[in-house]
């Protein structure tokens, strides 16, 4: 049991060294990852589009 409470106090301990971003880098961090996979998803989705327009006028 000892043990177990070492290591929370190791795992307490390390959270304290964890420097949090504030609130306008999440915000432009969140908005980097919502933007990017908008982008990804708009791409991939004409590339399907067009590759499947190109396979049924092929056959």
């Amino acid at each position: 049991m000892k043990r177990f409470w070492n290591f929370l106090k190791s795992v307490v301990g390390e959270l304290k060294l964890i420097t949090w971003p504030n609130a306008r880098q999440t915000r432009i961090d969140t908005t980097t990852v919502i933007g990017t996979t908008l982008f990804f998803t708009v791409f991939l989705g004409l590339i399907d589009w067009a590759l499947e327009a190109l396979l049924l006028n092929a056959g």
